[in-house]
């Protein structure tokens, strides 16, 4: 297979790409990643278009929330809030978004929302590292909706374990969409539709794969180039050898809604 430059460029090259927000554009033609079958942000502007008030939980750089608003056929006519706690996020994600008028708000992830009850007709959330059920069902009107698109159980595992070792099962089930499913209807709310897909994952050079774990962080928590470089000199070879390496992720879609009783 073969690439023409050394693993110290490419590793160097990895290490230096900026982290901010969740564009993924660096990545074309390095690693690729299928996407849902459902769309979440074509669907996610479907629904704005027919909000009053909507806000976006955990909105990373703003980006996913900016093409949904963009996609709505009406902006939201009154409120449009997001939360974001990473404070280079928050300032990118303002950036993005006050030009629709959206108020971001740093709010951390294991916060209670900063809004009062029953704010909101519709609640988004692109990939929140959990759900805060009750903090959901607080915020949304009755009969408002929550949609959002999950990180399932074992995501990238593959990539994962060539840099931790063999990872045992997550005992809570924390990521687990039936046990989300479980949470959602503890908080009150009433789960309309639940679907759950894994997809594929190629990295194509190994400052494909760097770029990854420095950017979603809860892979390999304590991650560094130091750290881990014979780990990541013998993934370069591998792909230099055989081809891409291959990884699946797992997601899961959620259609919750808060009763109007």
């Amino acid at each position: 297979m073969g690439n023409s430059r050394s693993f110290e460029d490419l590793v160097a090259e990895g290490a230096a790409v900026p982290t901010e927000g969740w564009d993924f554009s660096w990545f074309e033609g390095r690693a690729t990643e299928a996407r849902p079958s459902w769309g979440y942000a074509r669907t996610a502007g479907d629904r704005l278009t027919w909000a009053n008030t909507a806000l976006d939980v955990q909105t990373g750089g703003g980006e996913v929330f900016d093409f949904a608003l963009g996609r709505a056929a009406v902006q939201p006519p009154m409120m449009v809030a997001a939360t974001e706690g990473w404070p280079p996020n928050v300032a990118k994600a303002t950036a993005l978004l006050r030009s629709r008028g959206v108020v971001v708000v740093a709010a951390a992830e294991d916060a209670p929302l900063p809004f009062a009850d029953a704010a909101f007709d519709l609640v988004l959330s692109r990939h929140p590292v959990r759900a805060h059920w009750p903090e959901i069902a607080r915020v949304l009107r009755p009969g408002g909706t929550y949609f959002a698109q999950h990180v399932g159980p074992r995501s990238a595992v593959e990539l994962v374990e060539h840099f931790l070792g063999p990872q045992p099962e997550d005992v809570s089930g924390a990521r687990d969409p039936e046990r989300e499913r479980a949470g959602a209807e503890a908080a009150g709310l009433e789960v309309v539709g639940l679907r759950a897909e894994r997809l594929r994952m190629e990295f194509h050079d190994i400052a494909a794969v760097v770029h990854f774990l420095r950017k979603v962080i809860w892979m390999v928590p304590d991650f560094t180039v130091e750290a881990y470089e014979p780990r990541l000199r013998s993934l370069h070879e591998q792909i230099e050898t055989t081809g891409p390496f291959v990884a699946h992720s797992t997601r899961h879609l959620f259609d919750v809604r808060k009763p109007l009783a």
